[in-house]
């Protein structure tokens, strides 16, 4: 069997660092430094051979990063096996030791030599593209809260409070932005612009999910969609981002090693006798934890048993089987969530807490195991 030599990349939008790790040898080698051009990777790879033989195979890999999986496709078609690695797998570095590019790089190859870290799944093109255009979704609904909170501050600052509701953004709230004048012609233009931003990002919003339902239904997705729709808390966005985000839930072995992934689980900093467990460890995906910590507050609502009306109605044309271990994950959900309000813990520990539990009966829906 040919020996293999780990070539570790540390790369940016502006240059690429490369360095060779031989494991027989415990020698870190022709470290360069190049133009961001895969090219170069490939020509670095030629001269490797030149000077070491033919004798050996190369695996190469970064960190995730700014350049997503571009790189990984790039190399991977001309031949070159690459592997992308987890930033959260990896040792950490001690805020004390130098930093460069040279050393991250040296890094990266140790991790591929002695297998120190875990690799990032990489989505297929389509998942991919249906992941971007729901983070893009996203992106415009921050937007969207940016304006609200303009909107409001612009009305304090000129004497406009809001008394006849308690909440903002509801239809007698939107009555009410509308109804407003301001004495001063400048005071009237700048708020009728705050308000035509605010109407044109809620329509981009609406035009986003309108989209993405149409893609959550499409052949490829809707079978997938419908099963997690059963869950309450879960629609038609969230069930499609967690598919296309996770991608094959069968590589998980367990419900705890997803949990772990999604960084539901707690942390832990235990030393000889003393245990000390922090809070959740925050690795791994977190947009999918943010959209299932987002459906676990909707476990505090209603009662064990009662069915809403807007889930009935999403459940309808389900699979049976399906719908039965959802209803029945909802009921152990609220338990849980109201066993830990009266035990007075704190609600985002709850939160958090049923989050967890919520990814495991995902990925028992996923593959099968809802016995």
């Amino acid at each position: 069997m040919n020996r293999i030599l780990y070539v570790g990349m540390d790369v940016h939008t502006t240059s690429f660092t490369l360095c060779c790790y031989d494991a027989q040898k415990d020698e870190i080698f022709a470290t360069a430094q190049m133009a961001p051009d895969y090219k170069n990777i490939l020509k670095y790879f030629e001269q490797l051979k030149k000077s070491c033989g033919n004798d050996f195979e190369i695996l190469c890999g970064y960190e995730a990063g700014c350049l997503g999986y571009s790189l990984f496709h790039q190399l991977s078609e001309k031949g070159a096996y690459c592997v992308i690695l987890a930033p959260s797998s990896m040792p950490q570095t001690n805020r004390r030791e130098i930093k460069t590019d040279k050393r991250d790089a040296a890094k990266i190859a140790r991790c591929l030599a002695f297998n120190t870290y875990s690799a990032v799944h990489i989505p297929t093109e389509e998942d991919n593209a249906v992941k971007e255009c729901i983070r893009m979704r996203d992106d415009e609904m921050e937007h969207l809260k940016g304006i609200k909170k303009r909107v409001i501050a612009f009305c304090t600052r000129n004497g406009k409070q809001f008394k006849e509701g308690k909440s903002y953004w509801t239809q007698m709230h939107i009555s009410w932005l509308k109804s407003l004048s301001f004495s001063e012609a400048m005071l009237q233009e700048a708020f009728g612009e705050y308000l035509a931003l605010y109407f044109q990002s809620l329509a981009k919003v609406e035009m986003f999910d309108k989209r993405i339902n149409e893609i959550s239904h499409s052949e490829e997705y809707e079978q997938r969609v419908n099963k997690l729709i059963c869950f309450a808390g879960i629609k038609e966005r969230t069930a499609l981002a967690t598919i296309v985000e996770t991608g094959d839930f069968s590589r998980f072995a367990t419900a705890s090693q997803y949990a772990s992934y999604l960084g539901l689980v707690p942390g832990e900093s235990s030393s000889g006798s003393s245990r000390n467990v922090t809070g959740i460890t925050k690795s791994g995906n977190c947009h999918i934890r943010r959209l299932l910590v987002e459906s676990a507050q909707c476990y505090s609502r209603g009662r064990i048993g009662e069915k809403p009306k807007l889930l009935a109605k999403r459940q309808e044309g389900c699979d049976p089987k399906d719908i039965a271990y959802a209803d029945r994950a909802c009921d152990r959900l609220k338990r849980k969530f109201n066993k830990m309000r009266y035990q007075t813990k704190k609600h985002n520990v709850t939160v958090a807490a049923v989050a967890r539990e919520l990814a495991c009966f995902i990925w028992g829906m996923m593959t099968g195991n809802t016995a």
